[in-house]
């Protein structure tokens, strides 16, 4: 079977990358022969639309499952479109959680996790449309 692992780095021994639409790479592994490959995700650095970039590209690579910490809604639609299984993954390497999912020890995603965990990417942050320093903004008249 054909997996994808979204990981902080390029082999085995990294760790998972709970952010799958910003995650740094993605591992796709044969989990009979452990033989693997790595892709950069060109969703790590995209100003928006992460999760359907990263989703569409491990789409493409004819992956049976994900394991990742988080899908936004619209990565788990792409992903769900494709029937691709989601798996909730581990903060432990990327070989161990291959051998979690061997065991069938990890939890199925059926549900969109938060778009921006810890606070990384993404816009909103901030502003109840008071301007700089709660001055009042554009179109309040400095009123207080």
């Amino acid at each position: 079977m054909k997996i994808c692992i979204s990981s902080d780095g390029n082999s085995l021994e990294s760790k998972l990358d709970p952010r799958f639409g910003r995650a740094k790479y993605f591992i796709i592994a044969n989990i009979e022969t452990m033989e693997y490959e790595v892709l950069e995700n060109p969703g790590a650095s995209a100003g928006g639309g992460a999760g359907v970039t990263a989703g569409q590209l491990v789409v493409e690579q004819g992956v049976s499952a994900v394991i990742t910490g988080n899908l936004g809604p619209n990565a788990m639609n792409v992903l769900g479109a494709a029937r691709i299984d989601t798996y909730k993954g581990r903060p432990i390497s990327i070989k161990e959680n291959i051998e979690e999912l061997k065991k069938d020890n990890l939890e199925k995603l059926s549900t969109p996790g938060p778009t921006h965990p810890d606070g990384i990417g993404g816009y909103g942050i901030g502003g109840q449309g008071m301007g700089r320093r709660g001055m009042g903004g554009r179109g309040m008249g400095g009123q207080k």
